[in-house]
């Protein structure tokens, strides 16, 4: 069968977009002439990053149930029954021949109503454990890529497919000399770096931590480059110097990630999956301002496989001294964590997805 039309749909977050872009570029490039059709939430972040993309995108009126009591879940139900009229709308209109879902509650309603009337459907889970909206999907679509193991115990295991989770375009064919990136950055090419990362609009409590630590990396022998977000670098820029290099958002991740020797980090999905194919020692600290905090069982996964170390927020101000020194001191323990954290990576994510939809096919 020719592959002419295809409908994908996953947003709220970055962490559900940007796997759903990886998805549709590499099907794109291998079926130019392929029709690409996004359906996102109204309001949502896709709406605006899949058009920039280069990909059309239509709306449906949904919204997450709220776990605690709100006026929003009064209307849920009406919400819920127009999405899933509209999915109908767009799959009768569009006639796609498969339909990939990425999480997110936009994808809920279109991957639900595809199965219903036969379309084939795939969803990509990104994280250790899976959202709601994938785990209700998962009795109904044919197949489940997921990035970790163990993933049994939450989707029918028939179903399953290890892929891992698809990442930036270049991550991991690094061949930038350490010594160039942090050059490049500003600071000194011959002394230990560590790389501080808290996504786009940055993290709160990271960035009050390495404010508050920036002596002691220093004494060490550690110089920053502390990638703060943007709703941040008002606030912290004042504190950089010869040895801290702050800036709100890093387009050069090429750099960035040759430039490290350590990295300090969230533990999105997204990012992990990144990380595996950097190879650096990385500590994380995971959110706790996520569903179901899946953050820390993402990074406990990792950490499971002695591949990073974890610190809840929580115990940052009674921890966090001891683990860094004990980690920065420790050349061999590091080399052990950077090497065993490139041995989860799985860098042909995205190819192996795109298998599996040709499979469906």
């Amino acid at each position: 069968m020719k592959l002419n039309s295809i409908i994908i749909s996953g947003g709220g977050t970055g962490g559900h977009i940007f796997p759903a872009l990886a998805i549709a570029n590499a099907m794109a490039t291998k079926y130019p002439d392929l029709n690409i059709r996004f359906v996102g939430g109204y309001g949502k972040m896709e709406m605006e990053k899949v058009p920039q993309a280069g990909y059309d995108i239509s709306g449906i009126l949904i919204d997450g149930f709220q776990r605690s009591l709100s006026l929003r879940n009064l209307v849920f139900p009406f919400k819920l029954l127009v999405s899933l009229l509209q999915s109908l709308f767009y799959i009768v209109l569009y006639r796609p021949q498969l339909a990939i879902g990425t999480g997110g509650f936009a994808s809920g309603p279109l991957l639900f109503v595809a199965s219903l009337v036969g379309i084939p459907a795939l969803i990509q889970e990104q994280n250790s454990y899976p959202g709601i909206t994938n785990r209700i999907l998962s009795k109904y679509v044919n197949t489940i890529a997921v990035s970790y193991e163990g993933m049994e115990q939450y989707f029918p295991k028939n179903k399953i497919v290890l892929t891992g989770n698809p990442t930036r375009k270049g991550i991991g064919k690094n061949k930038i000399d350490s010594g160039r990136a942090k050059a490049f950055f500003g600071l000194s090419a011959h002394k230990k770096t560590i790389v501080i990362l808290g996504g786009s609009l940055g993290a709160k409590r990271v960035n009050e931590l390495v404010a508050q630590k920036l002596p002691l990396f220093h004494s060490l022998g550690w110089q920053l480059i502390w990638q703060c977000g943007k709703l941040y670098y008002d606030q912290f820029q004042s504190m950089a110097s010869s040895q801290s290099m702050i800036i709100p958002f890093v387009k050069e991740m090429d750099q960035l990630y040759a430039a490290a020797d350590m990295i300090i980090s969230r533990a999105g999905a997204s990012t992990i999956s990144e990380l595996t194919q950097v190879g650096k020692p990385v500590i994380f600290i995971p959110s706790p301002n996520v569903a179901a905090n899946h953050q820390m069982k993402n990074a406990q996964a990792i950490a499971k496989q002695h591949a990073a170390l974890v610190i809840a927020e929580s115990k940052l101000a009674t921890d966090f001294d001891q683990l860094f020194e004990s980690l920065a001191n420790d050349p061999i323990r590091q080399q052990v964590l950077g090497r065993n954290i490139r041995q989860l990576a799985r860098p042909q994510a995205v190819e192996t997805i795109v298998e599996e939809i040709e499979k469906l096919i």
